[in-house]
């Protein structure tokens, strides 16, 4: 236990959003599901609010609001290795995604399609689905979730452990279910993930998983906010959006291309897009020229060439500056899903906003992210992930260091996303053109009416038609509401 005086107390109360910071009574560092059962015991036996940070990622406060009390760190449960029993590849909720992408890598050749930031930790980031530059190819991380372990609360306060798998068979299928995109704080606590495609027949640890391209070709390109007007600008992201909705079809030949195109602040002076292609696929450099052209087609404008790169793969999902950035202390996020191009006055809403002169932080961006391809495969009750007819996802995000002034930079991007989805009640409901938000993007705004203004709650956003059933998961597999946050699942009546 690591209380307060201890020299570790301050780092880990606070995560990678330093923003928040939590006052617990203790932090309890553990390294095996038997001390996972312990300390989560101990914490219910005193009546101490709990909560679980596996990598410290998270957008919001959940780890360190004002009622929790004890916080179970689990950076010691790190582990990745080849369950022969399983017949499936473990991963333990502490350990980074750079750390799972290297050992399945180095040992298999294999990899899974998660996101592209490799200090992120497994724990938080598969639970809320799990997706990356590899998912429009491969599908989304949980598509390949084949059982979870958790560390769960009964009726009676006792603590035990559960291996929960999606068999349909298993009689607790449905805890597996909730976990493949429900978010994390939930249940209970993760303390291993195995993974193995749904489909595997061959019994080679080889073959249970995706084989990463061998190479990548990357570019990395850049616009000059001085040669944009808002009729350039506007042809540039809609084209942008329409390639998508054009290519992001199950077996579109498109899917093996994944961008980000980053829209900053006209404070910034420039943004750029970064986009991969499989280098093994036919005609993979007439491809990516093909789709810079038509990104670009009719603005007018000349984008700069900062890279273009023919790169092994594992170094791309390493270290390449496209996809690996670095970040400031502290920031705000919102997200979308796209099912369309952005509309005219969704894109008039953008510009206006991100060449305010009454805001000048060049770390402000919205960020159109390719989606779609084989994660709109699966159904949309399969997996909680209930968004599988979407090409685009939307990053809206702010950074800053100050923290005098947060309110300046939240008041911003409240603002912005506000305009963007005005025709429907400042939010991006469901309809024909947007599908609501992205839990592992968590904006406690939507859960608040004054900011929300569509009359639809916050866990249709994320959820939709899933939550009823992710409410049922809640009310068998935590009845006393002992793991919670602002936008966790509540229980069903």
């Amino acid at each position: 236990m690591v209380r307060e005086g201890d020299a570790r107390y301050r780092g880990l109360t606070s995560g990678a959003n330093t923003r928040w910071v939590g006052a617990p009574e203790y932090v309890r560092l553990v390294s095996s599901a038997a001390e996972v059962v312990e300390a989560v015991q101990e914490a219910v036996d005193r009546g101490l609010k709990i909560t679980v940070r596996s990598g410290g990622h998270c957008d919001e406060d959940f780890t360190t609001s004002d009622d929790i009390q004890v916080v179970l760190n689990l950076a010691g449960l790190d582990a990745v290795y080849y369950d022969e029993e399983r017949r499936a590849f473990a991963v333990e909720p502490g350990a980074s995604l750079g750390r799972v992408y290297e050992t399945l890598y180095r040992g298999w050749g294999v990899t899974i399609p998660g996101g592209t930031c490799p200090t992120v930790g497994a724990g938080g980031h598969i639970v809320g689905g799990g997706y990356g530059a590899l998912s429009r190819m491969y599908g989304l991380t949980v598509d390949y979730l084949h059982a979870v372990e958790v560390v769960v609360v009964d009726e009676s306060g006792r603590c035990s452990t559960v291996v929960a798998t999606r068999e349909p068979d298993d009689p607790h299928r449905e805890l597996w279910w909730a976990h493949t995109g429900a978010g994390g704080g939930n249940f209970g606590v993760i303390t291993k993930y195995w993974l193995r495609a749904p489909d595997a027949g061959s019994a080679e640890p080889a073959d249970q998983l995706p084989t990463p391209p061998a190479e990548l070709l990357v570019s990395d390109v850049a616009w000059s906010w001085d040669d944009l007007t808002e009729e350039s600008f506007s042809r540039l992201v809609r084209n942008f959006s329409e390639w998508h909705e054009a290519n992001s079809a199950p077996d579109s030949p498109g899917t093996g291309l994944y961008s980000q195109l980053k829209t900053q602040h006209r404070a910034a002076g420039m943004f750029r897009m970064s986009t991969q292609v499989d280098a093994s696929a036919p005609d993979a450099q007439g491809y990516l020229d093909r789709f810079l052209a038509a990104v670009n087609e009719g603005t007018g404008v000349d984008y700069t060439v900062n890279d273009r790169s023919v790169l092994p793969w594992f170094y791309v999902v390493r270290e390449w500056f496209g996809f690996v950035e670095g970040s400031l202390p502290r920031w705000k996020a919102k997200s979308a899903y796209m099912r369309k191009a952005m509309p005219a006055d969704q894109l008039a809403a953008l510009y206006r906003q991100l060449t305010r002169d009454d805001y000048d932080n060049p770390f402000s961006m919205v960020a159109l992210v390719s989606f779609g391809g084989r994660i709109n495969a699966v159904e949309p009750a399969a997996t909680a992930v209930a968004q599988r007819d979407s090409v685009l996802k939307l990053l809206y995000v702010t950074l800053w260091t100050d923290g005098s002034e947060d309110d300046r930079h939240d008041r911003w991007i409240r603002e912005c996303y506000a305009d963007v989805y005005a025709s429907s009640g400042g939010v991006p409901r469901s309809n024909d053109v947007t599908d609501g938000c992205f839990i592992n993007y968590a904006d406690a705004d939507v859960a608040d009416p004054a900011l929300n203004g569509s009359g639809v709650p916050w866990h249709e956003l994320y959820f939709k038609d899933n939550y009823a059933r992710l409410q049922a998961v809640k009310k068998q597999w935590d009845p006393r509401g002992e793991f919670g946050h602002a936008l966790s699942v509540r229980p069903s009546a």
